[in-house]
């Protein structure tokens, strides 16, 4: 009779005594904790506190001080799939971001390639001025390219003097031609700040990586395509979140530009918050509905690009 093996036991594992961290790393621990209270503190009272009220806000309907919960409180949130203009503001506002974004970027990549160029000149001095529409105040560059679209601007003379027009064109009192304003507005104002940050992926880019494409016979478009994009690929991806995020967020130049007009055809989603809740009949109730709902599409858009855009290897 063969006998059976039976198997050993595995050896029991000795648990070994933690070790009490020492009053050295306690009082690390304690002051990095200190440091830290107070900032989470503020944040969460200035930050999440409004958006929580923001939330309890949107379910209630009323004007003034006189608000009360709506009934159903869904009602300010089902009110958006009935208000034409709010439908008209989001079409504007995509309109933007559709056109005016994917111009921007590519502006900008295009831009940062040239001044990067080792043997261009006067590389500061174009860096400077191309930057400089981003630091000038929202407010004040609107009301410039107001004055220079308006009825008897800059821009009629100009186009009349060399005869592409007979007459003055009402640019600001149009749909198309106000839209065109806006977003050409948009373009002088933000190339130059993304062009920072292509510039910043740009220079940290290796330059034997560049050679090394050249050395294989890859002329410059095929090196740009194959081996500089791929690198600028981080960069890029948080410009076109932050440009997107600004573009649904977009405000001034709808108010200082246009006013919204001719009749809500160049408003944007962020300015008819503002005419709801502070202009007209106020209705705070559903503003902050309005206000949800932009945050939400800021939200999904932002999630897209991520996912789409976040290839880590």
């Amino acid at each position: 009779m063969t006998p059976v093996a039976i198997p050993a036991r595995p050896p029991k594992r000795v648990k070994t005594p933690k070790q009490k961290p020492s009053p050295a790393a306690r009082r690390r621990s304690l002051t990095g904790w200190v440091f830290l209270i107070p900032a989470a503190a503020l944040i969460g009272i200035m930050m999440f506190w409004p958006m929580f009220q923001a939330l309890i806000l949107s379910m209630k309907s009323g004007r003034g001080t006189a608000l009360k919960f709506a009934d159903p409180l869904w009602f300010n949130y089902s009110r958006m799939l009935h208000d034409e203009v709010f439908k008209l503001t989001i079409t504007n506002t995509l309109t933007y971001l559709a056109i005016q974004v994917p111009l921007m970027l590519v502006s900008a990549l295009v831009i940062s390639n040239i001044l990067n160029d080792p043997r261009l000149r006067l590389k500061g001095l174009w860096r400077t001025a191309i930057f400089l529409p981003a630091a000038i105040s929202l407010v004040s560059y609107s009301l410039v390219f107001r004055t220079i679209f308006s009825n008897d601007g800059l821009a009629n003379d100009w186009l009349t003097a060399l005869h592409v027009i007979d007459s003055p064109v009402n640019w600001l009192g149009q749909p198309d031609t106000a839209r065109f304003v806006i977003i050409l507005g948009l373009l002088w104002r933000w190339t130059g700040y993304n062009m920072i940050f292509y510039l910043a992926g740009l220079q940290n880019i290796d330059p034997t990586t560049i050679e090394a494409a050249k050395i294989d016979g890859a002329g410059a478009i095929r090196t740009f395509w194959s081996v500089t994009l791929p690198q600028l690929r981080p960069m890029i991806l948080l410009t076109v979140i932050m440009s997107t995020n600004g573009t649904l967020q977009l405000f001034d130049e709808s108010y200082n530009l246009t006013r919204g007009g001719p009749a809500y055809t160049s408003m944007t989603m962020s300015h008819y918050l503002y005419e709801v809740s502070f202009q007209r009949n106020p209705n705070f109730g559903y503003g902050a509905a309005l206000s949800y709902v932009i945050l939400i599409m800021v939200a999904i858009l932002a999630a897209i690009q991520m996912r789409v855009g976040d290839r880590r290897d």
